[in-house]
């Protein structure tokens, strides 16, 4: 990716991610197709327990598109995000998560052990750059760090998607996120893909020791690994019993979600979930 294209080159985040720009990241399909495919890999790399909801925090969260994924596995999060443009295109949307607006790089205003698991897509790297005269990288990354370590129950798991610029930033992250407590280190999946290589910072927040996950695509055929992920990935899904998304029973579950949340629903029917004729 040449510099000049980054995101993160273009201003402040909460400036780049103007109106315009927050309705046009949610309205592309290709877009929502990749964020989804990250959001799924951030949350199986969480290695959650299977026989729970958990309570998730999402950084970065946007206009909820990752947090959708966690509500589809009937996980319980909260987002937070620093533009408000993303916010307000969240709160349109009707997710199911709360949010929070707010700079990562100033802390994670949370009480200790509050979160099951973090996942983050597409905004660690923005902790990289200096948005105002002030601002010093290495200690809003030890802030940020610092206190999300605080706010995690002992053993859990935060999982960061992200596009570092280069290898120094990248090790600037790690050292920082260690410095605050943290273990772990980087799953790369795919790493001999241009295209499908991703790059997660998966860090352990104490507890047992725990072993770093395997990047996908790592043996020399590469076919034969994707096909394993995901034969892997629906045999889990089965076993959590969740249902098809887009069925009668998925559509059901969401409505009584929102009841519990104290969102207005429209009442159930024999029409609630069934699939409408394509009329030409």
């Amino acid at each position: 990716m040449a510099s000049g294209k980054r995101p993160e080159h273009k201003g402040p985040p909460e400036l780049f991610y103007n109106d315009e720009e927050a309705r046009k990241y949610t309205s592309n399909s290709r877009m929502i197709e990749i964020q989804q495919q990250m959001s799924e890999r951030a949350i199986e790399l969480l290695a959650l327990p299977e026989d729970q909801p958990c309570f998730i925090l999402d950084i970065g969260c946007g206009s909820g598109l990752s947090g959708e994924c966690l509500s589809d596995q009937g996980h319980m999060w909260l987002g937070i995000d620093i533009s408000q443009h993303m916010l307000d295109v969240a709160v349109e949307r009707e997710i199911e998560g709360d949010l929070l607006m707010g700079d990562m790089g100033w802390g994670m205003p949370f009480r200790p052990g509050t979160f099951d698991g973090v996942i983050s897509i597409s905004a660690l790297q923005w902790l990289c750059n200096a948005d105002k005269k002030f601002h010093s990288p290495p200690k809003r990354m030890y802030k940020f760090f610092s206190t999300l370590y605080a706010s995690m129950s002992r053993g859990t798991r935060a999982v960061f998607q992200l596009y570092p610029e280069n290898s120094e930033q990248l090790e600037l992250l790690t050292m920082q996120a260690m410095k605050a407590g943290f273990t772990g280190g980087l799953v790369v999946d795919f790493p001999n893909s241009t295209k499908s290589k991703k790059m997660f910072l998966c860090l352990f927040a104490g507890g047992p020791s725990q072993v770093l996950p395997k990047g996908l695509g790592t043996s020399s055929n590469e076919m034969v690994n994707k096909i394993a992920y995901s034969g892997t990935r629906d045999r889990i899904k089965e076993r959590r019993g969740k249902h098809p998304k887009k069925s009668r029973d998925w559509v059901m579950e969401k409505k009584e979600r929102a009841r519990h949340q104290g969102k207005k629903v429209g009442p159930d029917s024999k029409y609630t979930g069934r699939k409408r004729k394509v009329t030409f």
